[in-house]
């Protein structure tokens, strides 16, 4: 706005330099769907470490190929993961299959005369069904335990009654307080925690508050707002203290009850469809990821173990990796289809591959999907150090973050310095004719060299079949494409009601020129100079006065990009001595 020039004198004015910098987005955040023991279901839960994925999902769990897939990530370089926990509350033991009690979360029912208190596990699961709870009264912090305490113990017992807030017109009278604070020792799979100097009736440390969803200050446990619908303004606790209560069919107040086997129902393996969700107005199962700002490389490991061995994983269904290609094409994500078990015998691979053709990995949509084959042979600590076989997506989605840490997008997560870490060995080692039937078909091979040990030996996408001719036959062709798609998409939103004319499209030419400029001299793409790598268009060729009248403006940008070598051939001639002629 200009200035008001009322009077003589100097004027100094702020002017917009009309640059907004353009900010790459990140470029291998990894995204996992699938069974964990335990943590919120359908919620996307943002882990930069295999320690933050222990604390929130429980760690590794013999039912839960994600928990191996997430630690194979950051095994092998991975940098930030999402997780989604999925959870189906249909109790498959019963015939036909009900749902579980409380939707499969456990509850404990503590309940003194005629008023009852429910506490809820923080998540569903079986991994609940042996939650105990005890009652500590106060008194007993001190070393008390029967009778009046001295006159210093109630003194102190008067001062934590004081800091919760509590009436104390009757003190030093140790019964009142003795009936309204109280200490939680809640214990779940060999851990433990207390939670200290809580009162159920009003004061500054109700359990309302601290077991409050959300917030609360106990792993294991939550107040459930719902199950606690009558206020509580006195509940004595003299009754209950030393007694143990755990998740039970019909809780007997007071006394310890029989675990409710079914309470914490799992995951129902034959219910594909309720587990991995709907569509994205459903936001469950990996539909959730909605939930998430961003993310690049989805992974869905498969969820039943192979019964011949107990160890090994057998494949994740079909449709789901199906309509999960089609939600990482809205999202411009890659997809990592992990090869069916069957593909491990040669004569069976192609026959396979057009199986899965036929259930939607094909298409325009096929580029944001990879696959790499074989599958990796691994120690399961959970099943007495034996060897099994696993699907690699966690392993190739670490590789990739390494990659792009290291070298950029733009370079293929593939070669010699793309080991793998923390298997031992492949469970197939192909030989240089069997790479050479699957590379042409868009499939990725995993090698094993001498000395280099297990590599990534493929670049391709699932439409990079010789066959197909298509333009993202390359795998870091694609992810640099999505990554500069995702990149003007949020950074030219500041274009969105501005004034559709020239100043506004040389400020376009400006920012995004400045951007892949940035990227060239990283050496992103082909070409020596910047007008061989790339271009941006924006002006009255692209924007039509018709265009303006409908409000649309058009950006057009081009880039080259740097294609892997592939086929390294060297030729080689011997020199003859020197004919006259």
């Amino acid at each position: 706005m200009s200035v008001s020039l009322t009077f003589p004198g100097v004027f100094i004015e702020e002017i917009p330099s009309g640059v907004r910098s353009i900010t790459g987005v990140p470029t291998a955040i990894a995204a996992f769907v699938g069974r964990t023991r335990i943590g919120p279901v359908n919620t996307p839960v943002i882990i930069n470490s295999f320690g933050d994925f222990t604390r929130s999902f429980g760690g590794l769990d013999v039912n839960s190929s994600v928990s191996y897939a997430v630690r194979d990530f950051f095994q092998n370089g991975g940098g930030q993961g999402i997780v989604v926990r999925i959870f189906n509350d249909l109790d498959s033991t019963k015939s036909p299959p009900v749902t579980a009690p409380h939707n499969g979360v456990a509850t404990i029912t503590i309940t003194s005369g005629a008023t009852s208190i429910v506490l809820r596990a923080v998540s569903p699961g079986d991994w609940a069904n042996d939650l105990t709870v005890k009652i500590t009264v106060l008194d007993s912090t001190f070393g008390v335990n029967n009778g009046p305490p001295p006159t210093a113990k109630n003194a102190q017992l008067a001062s934590v009654a004081t800091a919760l807030g509590l009436d104390n017109s009757d003190v030093p009278t140790y019964t009142n307080n003795l009936k309204q604070i109280f200490d939680l020792t809640i214990s779940s799979g060999g851990a433990s925690e207390i939670i200290r100097n809580v009162t159920a009736s009003p004061s500054n440390r109700p359990l309302s508050q601290v077991l409050k969803p959300g917030s609360s200050e106990s792993q294991f446990l939550i107040w459930e707002p719902a199950d606690n619908t009558t206020p509580i303004t006195s509940f004595d606790i003299s009754g209950l203290v030393g007694k143990s209560f755990t998740v039970a069919a019909n809780g007997t107040p007071g006394t310890a009850s029989a675990v409710l086997v079914q309470a914490g129902a799992e995951l129902n393996n034959s219910e594909s469809a309720p587990v991995y969700g709907t569509d994205a107005t459903t936001k469950d199962g990996l539909f959730a990821l909605e939930g998430a700002d961003i993310f690049n490389i989805l992974c869905i490991p498969p969820d039943t173990r192979d019964p011949a061995d107990g160890i090994s994983w057998l494949d994740t269904p079909d449709s789901v990796f199906a309509k999960a290609l089609q939600y990482v094409v809205t999202r411009r994500a890659m997809l990592v289809v992990d090869p069916p078990t069957a593909m491990e015998t040669a004569a069976d691979g192609l026959t396979t591959l057009n199986d899965l053709a036929t259930n939607g990995i094909t298409g325009d949509a096929a580029r944001n999907a990879v696959m790499y084959f074989p599958r990796v042979d691994e120690i399961d600590p959970l099943k007495g150090n034996k060897i099994g076989t696993f699907v690699s997506a966690g392993i190739v989605a670490g590789i990739m973050s390494r990659t792009d840490a290291a070298r950029g997008v733009w370079k293929a997560p593939a070669g010699i310095d793309a080991g793998i870490t923390g298997t031992t060995g492949l469970a197939v080692s192909l030989t240089d004719a069997e790479n050479g039937e699957i590379n042409p078909i868009g499939i990725n091979a995993l090698r094993n060299f001498p000395i280099v040990g297990s590599v990534v030996w493929g670049a391709r996408t699932l439409r990079g079949a010789d066959s197909l001719a298509d333009d993202y036959k390359y795998l870091p062709v694609r992810r640099f494409a999505l990554f500069l798609e995702e990149s003007l998409f949020r950074g030219l939103k500041f274009a969105v009601f501005e004034p559709n004319d020239e100043p506004l499209w040389s400020q376009i030419r400006l920012n995004v020129g400045a951007f892949l400029n940035n990227l060239f001299r990283q050496g992103a793409f082909q070409g020596r100079t910047p007008r061989d790598a790339y271009f941006v268009k924006c002006d009255s060729d692209t924007t039509t006065q018709n265009d303006i009248n409908l409000g649309v403006v058009n950006v057009l940008v081009g880039f080259a990009p740097l294609k892997p070598a592939e086929f390294v051939v060297i030729k080689i001639q011997q020199i003859a001595g020197q004919v006259t002629t």
